[in-house]
């Protein structure tokens, strides 16, 4: 599975390691993804999601059921 957030969609970039001799080689920035598992009390089910950091920050503050419905919305979750 790819390295993509299925909450935000946030996904990796690309850009340049710049050296003191300003040398420019093609790097990765990565998001900071974990595999977490969620409890839906409305559909009495547990889901497990791949989300970044800031993702778990508006779940904590939000809850999953109103964060899944937006990224619903957003056409972020098939499922």
């Amino acid at each position: 599975m790819s390295k993509v957030c299925q909450i935000t969609g946030k996904s990796s970039m690309f850009g340049n390691n710049v050296s003191f001799s300003i040398n420019k080689t093609r790097r990765r920035f990565n998001v900071n993804l974990s595999k977490k598992r969620f409890y839906i009390p409305e559909e009495d089910r547990w889901v497990t999601l791949k989300v970044s950091a800031k993702a778990l920050k508006s779940i904590n503050k939000k809850g999953i059921s109103v964060v899944l419905k937006e990224a619903k919305a957003q056409g972020l979750l098939t499922k």
